[in-house]
């Protein structure tokens, strides 16, 4: 690929990512306000024309009075309150196919005009690939609330994330390499701490989808304890970990205290890099948003900013292992930082 080349595609990708990051946390809004599940039918085409009519709207908000959430949480709500939430999750709908048109329409330009090369193709088609297995997670995930009870499994609410943090990873590490592509050395210790963050983020969707932030609202300890004697009181033990409020939040506190043990240290390794100050700022700025939801009992605002601080985190965390990676134009990488 010739350097123009390399430019444009990169460009594209970060344009995608970009939008991926903007789901996420449109996506955080919609599970905050309890709109995730207004939509009671997945209609990929068709899906794109919201209402046009007061038939069509009293027929969706016919539909929504048969689950579960209308019958036990918003029972005697009306067609305005129906609108308010239906919005939400429309838009929702209606960017997934939208980075789906952006993603797809400018790849199969670039493999017309033969603007990338085979290696690069089949990353780019795996990143296709979840983003079909995005979309389809994402009708699983609310199916589990139009059941029995009104909110969604955790688990598929985790894998929901967990895919489209791995989309934004994927095309924002391909965009460095496109970049960037004379790497030199690779920093093990750099890219497992962009994966701890990943895992923290993961850990935060199950205490979003136990609604546990609920819970424990206090720090640094949990109700007084630094581990809550319920935490293991299901049995089997290991139910604990997905039902379990006070495990699952205890979880997301280890990997927060985890990480502000280690990233302070890569800030400190790498401090001759504008990427590792990028790093320490990105941490305490996501410390100080999540502090603040639990203390509060995670209002919307502050709810969907936590949500938002994570996926920066993660980015700025992808961009400091590509600077380490690449030896960016500091000092040396430390051979204890190099794993």
């Amino acid at each position: 690929m010739i350097d123009a080349d390399r430019r444009r595609v990169a460009a594209w990708l970060l344009v995608c990512a970009a939008l991926v990051c903007l789901i996420v946390v449109v996506g955080g809004i919609t599970r905050l306000t309890r709109s995730g599940l207004s939509i009671v039918e997945w209609q990929p085409l068709v899906g794109f024309i919201p209402p046009l009519s007061e038939a069509d709207w009293q027929g969706l908000f016919a539909l929504y009075r048969e689950t579960p959430e209308y019958r036990l949480v918003n029972r005697g709500m009306d067609l305005a309150g129906f609108q308010r939430i239906f919005w939400w999750e429309y838009f929702h709908r209606l960017l997934g196919r939208v980075i789906g048109l952006v993603y797809l329409l400018p790849f199969l330009w670039f493999l017309a005009r033969r603007r990338i090369d085979r290696p690069l193709a089949w990353k780019l088609w795996g990143v296709f690939a979840l983003g079909a297995l995005q979309g389809a997670l994402g009708w699983y995930m609310v199916k589990s609330g139009l059941v029995d009870e009104p909110r969604v499994s955790q688990f598929r609410l985790t894998a929901h994330l967990g895919v489209a943090l791995a989309i934004i990873a994927a095309q924002f590490w391909i965009a460095l390499e496109l970049l960037h592509p004379t790497a030199r050395s690779r920093s093990r210790f750099a890219v497992a701490l962009a994966g701890l963050v990943f895992l923290m983020a993961l850990s935060g969707a199950m205490v979003a989808g136990l609604r546990a932030g609920a819970a424990y609202n206090t720090f640094p300890l949990m109700d007084g304890h630094l581990v809550p004697p319920e935490v293991l009181m299901l049995e089997p033990w290991w139910r604990n970990f997905g039902y379990n409020m006070a495990t699952v939040q205890l979880v997301h506190r280890t990997f927060f205290w985890l990480l502000a043990l280690l990233i302070p240290f890569a800030w400190w390794a790498g401090r001759r890099q504008a990427s590792a100050h990028a790093l320490l700022a990105a941490f305490i700025l996501q410390a100080a948003l999540g502090i603040s939801t639990l203390l509060l009992g995670v209002p919307l605002a502050l709810g969907a900013a936590h949500q938002a601080g994570a996926v920066l985190l993660l980015v700025v965390a992808l961009l400091h292992g590509h600077a380490r990676k690449t030896g960016g134009t500091g000092s040396p990488v430390r051979a204890g930082c190099e794993g």
